[in-house]
Formats: C-alpha cells, sequence, structure tokens
C-alpha cells in the first residue's frame, strides 16, 4: 500500500486531523499532554495513556473541552503488553479506529555507571525501548486490520545521536536503540501503509525533568546540570510546545512522503 499523493490538498487539510483517532502514552502531563493538546487541536479524538491514571483522565477531560474533540484517559503501563494491548483495543472500541500512534512515555534516572544496577538498566530499557515496541506493535496490528495505514511517531531524543551527560548511559543506550527501531519498524510497516517517524528534542522544562532533576540532587538555584540544558543557536531553552508542533507535522499529511526519519528538535544544540 503507497501513501496518497496529496499535492493537490490545501495547507488546511493538510494539518487537519479531523476524523482520525490517535493515542499518545504518557500524555497526562509534561511533552505527551502538549502533543496531545495539538493534535487535538488539529481535530483528531484521542486516548491519553498514562502511568497515572488521574493524570490521563484530567488531561483528556481539559483537552475534549477545549477543543471539542472525544478525548478517553486510561492507566497505561508501557511495559504490560496486556496493558498496551488493551489500550489499544480502547482506541478502537470507543473512539472507532486507530490512525496515530504516538510514542511518548519515557524516564531518565542518572545514575553514574558505576553504580548502575542491573534493575535500573532494565527498567530504563523496558520503558523507553520495550514499551516503544510494544506500543508500535499494537498499533501496527489494528492499523494493519483496518487496511487504513496509519502513523507511529516515536519521541527519540538527541540523545539517541550523541552522549548526553555522565549518569545517563541506561537513558542514551536505550534512546540509540529507539532511533534504530524507528527505521527498521519504518522499513517493515511500509509495505501496510504505515509511516514510522522520529522526534528527537532536546531539553525542555517539563514536570518530569524537573522531578528527575531534583531526584539528581539539583535545585533551583544551581546551573543546569548539563548542556543539554542550555539554549543552543537559536537563543533559548526549548518549550513543550516546540516539540508538540514537530510530532503534528510528522502525525499530519504535511509529512507523507517521509518515513524512517528522525527529526531533530533541539534548537541547534546537535548541529
Amino acid at each position: 500500500m503507497s501513501t496518497a499523493d496529496v499535492a493537490s490538498r490545501s495547507l488546511a487539510e493538510l494539518v487537519s486531523l479531523k476524523g482520525r483517532r490517535a493515542v499518545v502514552t504518557g500524555g497526562g502531563r509534561g511533552l505527551g499532554k502538549a502533543i496531545a493538546s495539538r493534535l487535538a487541536e488539529a481535530g483528531a479524538d484521542l486516548l491519553i495513556g498514562d502511568i497515572d491514571e488521574g493524570l490521563a483522565a484530567t488531561a483528556a477531560k481539559q483537552l475534549a473541552e477545549r477543543h471539542d474533540v472525544r478525548a478517553i484517559g486510561t492507566a497505561m503501563d508501557v511495559t504490560d503488553a496486556t496493558a498496551v494491548a488493551a489500550a489499544a483495543d480502547r482506541a478502537v472500541a470507543e473512539l472507532g479506529g486507530l490512525e496515530i500512534w504516538v510514542n511518548n512515555a519515557g524516564i531518565f534516572p542518572n545514575v553514574p555507571l558505576l553504580d548502575m544496577s542491573e534493575q535500573t538498566w532494565d527498567k530504563v530499557f523496558d520503558v523507553n525501548a520495550r514499551g516503544v515496541f510494544l506500543g508500535a506493535r499494537e498499533a501496527a496490528r489494528r492499523m494493519a486490520a483496518a487496511g487504513a495505514g496509519g502513523v507511529i511517531v516515536n519521541i527519540v531524543s538527541t540523545a539517541g545521536f550523541r552522549a548526553s551527560a555522565p549518569g545517563l548511559a541506561a537513558y542514551v543506550g536505550s534512546k540509540h536503540a529507539v532511533r534504530g527501531l524507528t527505521r527498521e519498524m519504518a522499513l517493515e510497516l511500509a509495505p501496510l501503509g504505515i509511516r514510522v517517524l522520529g522526534v528527537a528534542p532536546s531539553y525542555v522544562p517539563t514536570e518530569g525533568n524537573m522531578l528527575a532533576a531534583a531526584a539528581a540532587g539539583f535545585t533551583a538555584a544551581d546551573a543546569p546540570p548539563t548542556d543539554l540544558m542550555l539554549g543552543g543557536p537559536i537563543g533559548r531553552v526549548g518549550v513543550p510546545d516546540d516539540i508538540a508542533r514537530v510530532a503534528l507535522f510528522c502525525a499530519s499529511d504535511l509529512s507523507t512522503f517521509m518515513t524512517g526519519s528522525t527529526l531533530l528538535a533541539d534548537g541547534g544544540t546537535t548541529a
């Protein structure tokens, strides 16, 4: 199945997600919520999954009211194959289908390599890499069954292109894995009309990032702990919506001639 030639469509038609159904993992706050908000603004109905069901439900309610779309919030542990499959099934059953899946959920504990336990290493790969595999697999199965194709967007990181900082060996390794998975998934799923793209943000201040910095011993009075937290050539640190707009581009028909790429959304810090 090939993707459509959309050259005759207007810009408004290319951006619109009206009539499409999307799942965003880790969508209760931070980057995930920002991405869900832009998808909803473009007209997509949503299932927001999060390890914290309360955050997911609140985000879904807010977006449904703000953008007049259908939105469901549900508990989702992206490392649990049964939970991921159930969320995909719920999207199909309650929203009527599934055309967009955003693998956003991720963790990034800061632990020096010599102090890192096998359990910490495995947990990071479980969430960041296995979670992407499970989400993409379940999304692709349902997209293939419907026969209309779709788009999978994997949130990678600039850590998928380079070493980030001391203490992030598991995170860097997992994000390199996701970048590779994005390429392989694109190759395997193209015949089904399913595109796979990655978005690689640099550091942006979110609730999760702030909590991670605090857990690593940094306070608001400290200098940023790594150069990833500094503005690049653009001259400022990014905000969640900077990343969400790139994810919207990937999910929309603006990017129909793209698959397998990972787009850097980093203010030029990886240049």
